[in-house]
């Protein structure tokens, strides 16, 4: 093989390999996302503030937990309903991950101090930085377990 060759060819597979590294980095939307998302989580669900919370509402907000009530008034009421049986529950974001309009939170929520609490995968979805929709699913943090890798 020709030095030319050579040199194309790594050329070719260094192209590839910044092509695929930035292929899998955030995107300054998907960054504005992830933050919106954690801000308005923590605004709902640690500081209980409605108002400031509804800052990062888009102009509807669907709920698929089934539990939950659609709109902002549903997200009013169940922030009341943390404040008024759980004042001192907390949620960690463990994980966020976001692709494109879409943002993950993995959450270990403790409603009750000195519980083990609850893991949480949160999804939701925005709609020009807002958020739009969201979808849960919640999993008790049992005392024992098959396996010693935890749930975070």
């Amino acid at each position: 093989m020709g030095k030319w060759r050579i040199a194309a060819l790594a050329a070719a597979l260094g192209l590839g390999v910044l092509a695929a590294g930035a292929a899998s980095a955030e995107t300054a939307q998907e960054r504005a996302n992830k933050q919106a998302v954690i801000e308005f989580y923590d605004k709902a669900l640690n500081q209980k503030d409605f108002a400031a919370a509804s800052k990062y509402l888009g102009d509807r907000y669907t709920q698929h937990n089934p539990t939950a009530k659609d709109g902002p008034e549903g997200l009013k009421a169940f922030i009341q309903f943390l404040r008024d049986k759980f004042p001192q529950s907390h949620s960690e974001i463990v994980q966020a991950f976001a692709d494109g309009d879409y943002v993950i939170l993995h959450v270990h929520s403790i409603r009750t101090p000195g519980t083990a609490g609850r893991a949480i995968f949160d999804l939701f979805k925005l709609d020009h930085g807002k958020v739009v929709e969201h979808w849960d699913a919640v999993q008790d943090i049992p005392a024992s377990s098959a396996n010693a890798n935890g749930m975070f």
